[in-house]
């Protein structure tokens, strides 16, 4: 391969960018490069977004549906399709599709090596592929490069080149955006790490270059395990501290005053989102292979998985204080994305309380202006269809007690507290009221 030439057509934008899996990972990416200049393509097997891609529509609210339009859809350099026989079309190939758990918290690499299944007989001489989902140490080594390999007739460093860099997306953080998050990248070699560097150099702000794969696989697991066990932490002081009847959201506001050597982190109803409730578990289920037992992270994930019964208790106290049972209470859940000002509701804690409610007998709806119809999974799929209530519908003739889960700016809370007989508060956004309970 003559990885020279390779690095030259990226970086004179000749090379054409294929984003593969177009959700919260790859649909910023591919307007990251689409506005740096490069043709490019998206690869989805669902017809509905690339559809919506055509037609010049966003389908994640914090992506405007102008980006779409102006880099996409009326850009003569991009298409979007499901026909992944067009990939030999593209110089590379960037993997972002999702890495779940299994029921029994194993990770799920289905999506990933069906990808490299649906893309290897397709894969061409002098191309990268770089995997981006996180995943467990070895995965790009031990998992795709085989299937790559094998059904493509090609070898890894010597026909095509292949990397790691793991995505850091965090959906509407008015802060850091796709092209300003510094980015890690690990090569199978040392050509397959200089052409990741050129790719990612031309629409990412900083480079992290590592040794290898495993190491920038680790990289992202760190990241997100610091975050899992902080929250914990949180999380479990939350619990202590309530009943020691001392606001926990006042002790880490002046914790924080401190101006080193404190970091704060914020408890809530339970972990949500496309990384951090699952990423550990592919750690302490790949260190089992080494022989090694992960106690400290799994006993984070039990304190975090245990915050939605805990909002349960909490929720029956309340309601016990009025004379009142759970069974046939009207409850509204106030949130149903992961996190607030986002319509993300990929492993929300929400869905965890709502089961639980009902199984007690409780009546629930819900509101969330960013998720107004519970969209299918496969985790939650009894809930699809099911729609948000409006906000004016959220008043003491209709409920007996508001769940806060989320937390929206947009929502204002303490306006519900006061036309409510109770209110739940599992994310410290009501001002303190006699009807106002912690969880």
């Amino acid at each position: 391969m003559d990885t020279q030439k390779v690095v030259q057509s990226i970086q004179n934008k000749e090379a054409r960018i294929g984003i593969i899996g177009l959700g919260y990972v790859g649909l910023p990416l591919l307007l990251e490069f689409a506005k740096a200049g490069f043709p490019v393509a998206g690869f989805d097997v669902d017809s509905t977004k690339t559809e919506q891609i055509a037609f010049g529509k966003s389908y994640i609210r914090h992506i405007p549906s102008s980006a779409i339009k102006q880099h996409l859809t009326d850009n003569p350099a991009s298409f979007c399709t499901t026909d992944f026989s067009r990939i030999t079309e593209c110089q590379a190939l960037l993997i972002c599709v999702p890495t779940p758990l299994t029921a029994h918290r194993d990770p799920d690499l289905s999506y990933v090596l069906q990808t490299g299944e649906q893309i290897a007989p397709y894969l061409q001489a002098g191309q990268i592929v770089t995997l981006e989902s996180t995943t467990y140490p070895g995965t790009t080594e031990e998992e795709l490069l085989p299937v790559l390999e094998k059904g493509s007739n090609l070898k890894a460093g010597k026909d095509f080149y292949l990397a790691y860099s793991p995505e850091r997306e965090d959906p509407n953080n008015k802060d850091f955006s796709t092209a300003t998050i510094p980015k890690v990248v690990g090569g199978l070699d040392a050509d397959s790490l200089a052409v990741a560097t050129a790719l990612y150099s031309a629409v990412i702000c900083e480079l992290v270059p590592v040794s290898n794969c495993r190491t920038a696989e680790a990289a992202k697991l760190m990241e997100n395990i610091f975050r899992c066990v902080n929250i914990a932490l949180v999380n479990e002081l939350k619990i202590v501290f309530t009943a020691m009847k001392i606001d926990i959201w006042e002790v880490i506001r002046a914790a924080a005053t401190k101006p080193f050597g404190f970091m704060p982190f914020y408890p809530g109803p339970g972990l949500g989102g496309h990384c951090i409730p699952i990423d550990p578990f592919y750690l302490t289920w790949k260190a089992k292979e080494y022989g090694i037992a992960s106690r400290f992270i799994e006993l984070a994930g039990e304190v975090n998985t245990s915050m939605p019964s805990y909002v349960i208790q909490r929720t029956m106290l309340a309601l016990n204080q009025d004379g009142k049972p759970l069974r046939g209470s009207r409850i509204v859940l106030l949130g149903l994305a992961y996190k607030k000002n986002v319509d993300d509701d990929r492993e929300s804690p929400t869905y965890a309380i709502w089961e639980q409610l009902l199984e007690h007998g409780a009546l629930v709806s819900y509101h969330d202006p960013y998720c107004p119809v519970v969209r299918p999974s496969r985790e939650h799929g009894h809930f699809a269809g099911v729609a948000s209530i409006s906000i004016d519908q959220v008043n003491a003739e209709n409920f007996d007690v508001a769940i806060i889960t989320t937390g929206h700016d947009n929502i204002d809370h303490d306006a519900i507290a006061k036309r409510l007989p109770l209110v739940v508060d599992t994310r410290g956004v009501c001002t303190p009221a006699p009807n106002v309970h912690q969880a």
